[in-house]
């Protein structure tokens, strides 16, 4: 039977635009009949991947790498062992498992898409090439080879690998399933986009002249989001090759990343730094079950004295208390409540908290 670890995230943010679309306006959907703020379920796992090495929660070699640019990455390696002019070799081999490279004009091939590759992997095939590069170099086929490189890619022992997943297009065989899954964040409540007109000033400039050098207005919004996750515990451990402890210290990781990370969509003008509210940690061995649907009736500041947010988490209570009688479902909720309006066994920080969710972890193994 599968165990689950779900997140339900209620944070305010202040005026911002941390995810826009191809406009440069904030990203938003229809949600209940009305406009929601939203943030992308891809914005918020990159947001999540960088607090994984940037926060320290995880080191180098228990993460990967997404990038088209794997040949200018292993050039680099292989030069640093004395090797010259080694792209050849390095095309050569990855054309054995059919990853296709594109020539570019006075610049290092590319993969055709991004290739997603544990950094234990990366020297790894550095590895195997420099073993083999005579042989690469001639051009012939050679089995042992192919069979090299593939196992380097199969390689699962990243973390992030492990948890978001991976595809490649040319060699089914080789894609990961994610292990975890990311909603896109709404908000709990009507949102109407706002713009800020502003003036650059230019610090010198001519009698005749004009002081703004530029003018221009940027969209942006302020909302209360809601946002879901959830791991399935067993696929993590199976893509992680069974190794319980660094699954284990993945999920935490991905559970504290997920709380303090935020994205960075002109932070510069908005600094919208805002911590969540509440954060509600379930550990049940039944389906996933999101709570997004509690604010299908859209919030209002009014609803409680405490504002947005505390209305936010009496509703999301609410809610989960309706399913819990209807359906016969015990969520496993615990909590961390800054707005004090959870009425029940609460959490005083985070770290009590992910205590929780690292007993329950020990008690399943």
């Amino acid at each position: 039977m599968s165990q689950f670890i779900e997140f339900h995230i209620i944070q305010n943010f202040a005026p911002s635009c941390l995810n826009r679309d191809d406009t440069g306006a904030p990203k938003d959907a229809m949600f209940g009949g009305v406009r929601r703020s939203r943030i992308s379920s891809q914005c918020l796992k990159r947001a999540t991947r960088l607090a994984f090495s940037n926060s320290g929660l995880l080191s180098e070699e228990e993460l990967g790498m997404r990038t088209r640019n794997i040949v200018a990455i292993l050039a680099e390696k292989l030069k640093e062992q004395g090797f010259e002019k080694p792209e050849p070799a390095i095309e050569k081999a990855l054309a054995t498992v059919e990853l296709k490279v594109k020539a570019r004009n006075d610049a290092t091939a590319q993969t055709e898409y991004l290739l997603f590759l544990s950094n234990n992997a990366i020297k790894e095939l550095s590895g195997v090439i420099a073993n083999h590069f005579e042989v690469l170099t001639t051009g012939k086929d050679n089995k042992d080879i192919k069979k090299a490189v593939d196992e380097c890619i199969a390689s699962a022992t990243a973390v992030d690998v492990a948890l978001f997943g991976r595809m490649l297009a040319d060699r089914k065989d080789l894609n990961i399933d994610a292990a975890a899954q990311v909603a896109h964040a709404l908000s709990t409540h009507r949102v109407d986009r706002e713009s800020d007109f502003f003036t650059a000033v230019d610090d010198w400039t001519l009698s005749t002249e004009a002081d703004a050098g530029m003018l221009g207005t940027v969209e942006f919004n302020s909302s209360c989001q809601y946002r879901y996750g959830v791991v399935n515990v067993q696929q993590l451990i199976g893509n992680l090759g069974g190794d319980q402890l660094l699954a284990k210290r993945g999920l935490l990781a991905f559970l504290r990343a997920s709380v303090l990370a935020i994205p960075t969509g002109r932070q510069n003008t908005f600094a919208a730094h805002n911590l969540p509210s509440f954060v509600g940690i379930a550990i049940h061995s039944g389906q996933p079950i999101s709570l997004a649907n509690a604010y299908e009736q859209p919030v209002w500041a009014g609803e409680n004295k405490g504002g947005l947010t505390a209305a936010s988490v009496q509703k999301l209570q609410n809610h989960a208390e309706v399913l819990s009688r209807a359906f016969g479902l015990d969520l496993g909720l615990k909590v961390m409540d800054l707005t004090g309006t959870w009425s029940g066994e609460t959490h005083a920080n985070l770290d009590t908290l992910l205590g929780q969710v690292e007993a329950a972890l020990e008690g399943a193994a």
